[in-house]
């Protein structure tokens, strides 16, 4: 987390053979050492859902063929997916290493995506102010102060989404991004004089130029986190950054270079492709949706940012949250609802200004005397309506918080479905995990740069129609041969065709498995 602290003390004794130095953990280092623990075990303990089907079919891809993968869930190329980012690489290569599945190197993933979150933290409150507790009530802000309703969503990162998320690649490139945000306000606020020439400057615009490749990580390991991570930067910038000599703006340019350098260097797809597909932008317009039951209690930050701003309109989290906003509203406007993951880090800027106004010293005056009882009391309202499910188990639960999802595991399926070979399934929980055991769908459930969007509607459509009471088994059988389909997973209303062979079912759910081809 933070650097810890150093005190001198008297020298005595064996004492002095070590200089009368003793390390003393900060708070943060205490809390966020227990809150990783905590949260850790949380992750464990539920399955994995939603989106984690994807991720590890991803992870298996790249397992069986690190360079060349083929398409993450369909038996189709894989080139220019841009899920094969490079965190995706690292996890692939992880399981080739060591002989994990996927789903395995997610569960691995969460505890080191958590870590590599928290630290940045840390170092970005710090950035901020040296109060002690700042990153501590920051931390805090930005787990329980969302809204009473649940906000589940990949790059949301509130406590109780936390037990399903950890293990993405959008927690890992937050964590890059507070990170990238630490060592831009470094820099940004480095009074000392800027050379052209010498070793000194040479080594000035290396880092620069390390801190913009870290914002090209970010943009290839989730690009729409990328929007806010470079928001946030360029907001540290223009309000840390006194003094623009030409040398400066020379080593902030350089930063950009190498951000831009960085990102069309990756061999695995081209991010700036993606910038104009609006293929997933209708399934983002929920987004948009109840946004004071998801994010209501966040709003009790903006008297601490009104106050930042009225002591400086370049305050770094003022100009932070309103260029988010702006991005948010432009989403909206354009239709390009996309725009609007980055809601989740819209919150930083004023949770982490209410956690920078509430850890002054004492003796507060009255107006945050009051702000600091509204946000114990709205921590408390958080968990106590969304987030207490996350780390009380039901077993240990006396009220009946809501638990995460628990989703069903398809261990009873997979060992019958060989690597790579094609499933037609349309059912909810079967669509979105199966392909992470190794075999390919139908149809991709998501779209997919390396798949155009008209070949992804006519496997659909395909699906569709096997799948239908009315179908004959000539056309389902040209449906076979057309995708060298080999397995149906079928929910429990669905009938089994003539020509299938049932081999496994599920005591959970009813879903049936049957072989066909």
């Amino acid at each position: 987390m933070s650097v810890g602290v150093l005190i001198r003390r008297p020298v005595r004794g064996a004492t002095a053979l070590r200089g009368g130095r003793l390390w003393r953990p900060t708070p943060y280092q205490v809390c966020g050492f227990l809150f990783w623990l905590v949260v850790s075990l949380a992750f464990w303990r539920v399955p994995l859902c939603c989106d984690a089907g994807q991720h590890a079919a991803v992870v298996e891809r790249l397992r069986a063929d690190l360079l060349r993968p083929r398409h993450p869930t369909a038996d189709l190329p894989g080139a220019g997916s841009p899920y094969y980012s490079p965190y995706a690489v690292a996890e692939g290569a992880f399981a080739r290493l060591t002989g994990l599945r996927g789903w395995e190197v997610l569960r691995v993933a969460g505890p080191v995506n958590l870590l590599v979150l928290l630290t940045g933290i840390g170092r970005f409150t710090r950035v901020l102010t040296p109060r002690p507790w700042a990153p501590v009530f920051a931390l805090g802000a930005m787990t329980l102060l969302w809204g009473t309703e649940r906000a589940w969503w990949s790059g949301y990162l509130g406590l109780m989404s936390m037990t399903g998320n950890l293990g993405y690649p959008s927690t890992f490139a937050i964590g890059l991004a507070f990170w990238a945000w630490a060592l831009t306000g470094a820099r940004a606020r480095d009074a000392r004089r800027v050379r052209f020439v010498g070793p000194g400057g040479l080594r000035g615009f290396t880092g620069y130029a390390a801190v913009g490749a870290l914002y090209g990580v970010v943009l290839l390991v989730h690009p729409i986190t990328s929007v806010a991570a470079v928001t946030g930067g360029a907001a540290l910038v223009l309000g840390r950054q006194r003094r623009w000599r030409p040398a400066v703006v020379l080593r902030w340019a350089a930063a950009g270079a190498a951000a831009l350098l960085v990102a069309a260097s990756w061999p695995y797809f081209d991010v700036f492709a993606l910038a104009g597909d609006g293929s997933v932008d209708a399934m983002h317009r929920r987004l948009y949706e109840g946004l004071v039951d998801h994010f209501g209690l966040a709003l009790l930050g903006l008297p601490a940012l009104w106050l930042r701003g009225r002591a400086s309109a370049r305050d770094p989290l003022v100009l932070m949250f309103a260029a988010d906003c702006l991005v948010v509203a432009y989403g909206w406007v354009s239709g390009h609802y996309t725009y609007g993951r980055i809601l989740g880090l819209t919150l930083v800027a004023p949770q982490f200004a209410l956690a920078v106004e509430l850890a002054a010293p004492r003796p507060w005056g009255a107006g945050r005397r009051v702000l600091g009882a509204a946000a114990a009391g709205a921590a408390c309202l958080g968990f106590l309506t969304v987030h207490a499910g996350a780390v009380v188990p039901r077993s240990l639960d006396p009220v009946g918080f809501a638990q995460p999802p628990r989703w069903p595991a398809y261990d009873w399926a997979a060992p019958y479905i060989r690597p790579g070979e094609v499933v037609i399934t349309d059912g909810y929980y079967a669509v979105h995990a199966i392909a992470g055991y190794g075999p390919n769908l139908a149809a991709p459930a998501w779209p997919d740069a390396a798949v155009g969007e008209g070949e992804r509607l006519r496997r659909l459509a395909d699906v569709r129609a096997y799948l239908s009471p009315a179908s004959t088994r000539a056309e389902r059988s040209a449906i076979v041969r057309r995708h060298r389909v080999r397995w149906l997973l079928l929910t429990r209303r669905q009938r089994v065709p003539e020509e299938a062979v049932v081999v496994a079912w599920s005591r959970r759910t009813g879903e049936v498995l049957a072989r066909v081809g």
